[in-house]
């Protein structure tokens, strides 16, 4: 099981309308809106690392709104 925190940035007053949409998204463990230089971080988790990347690239990039995303795989240490 791979995890990961998804920081996103969004078009200007689109972030609680994204990390809504984003919630209900399969793999989706948390997604809520912040302050700061993200305006939405999201924790999921996946299979692999493939199918992490599959769960960015083809459902939570697809949300309305996103103009940014940066995935941070949690490793183990």
């Amino acid at each position: 099981m791979v995890q990961a925190y998804i920081l996103i940035q969004t078009e200007v007053g689109k972030a609680a309308d994204v990390a809504g949409q984003i919630a209900s998204i399969v793999g989706v463990t948390q997604a809520e809106d912040v302050t700061g230089p993200y305006d939405v971080i999201v924790r999921a988790e996946a299979r692999d690392v493939d199918e992490l990347g599959k769960l960015v690239v083809a459902q939570i990039q697809a949300v309305a709104g996103i103009t940014r995303t940066l995935t941070c795989p949690i490793v183990h240490i």
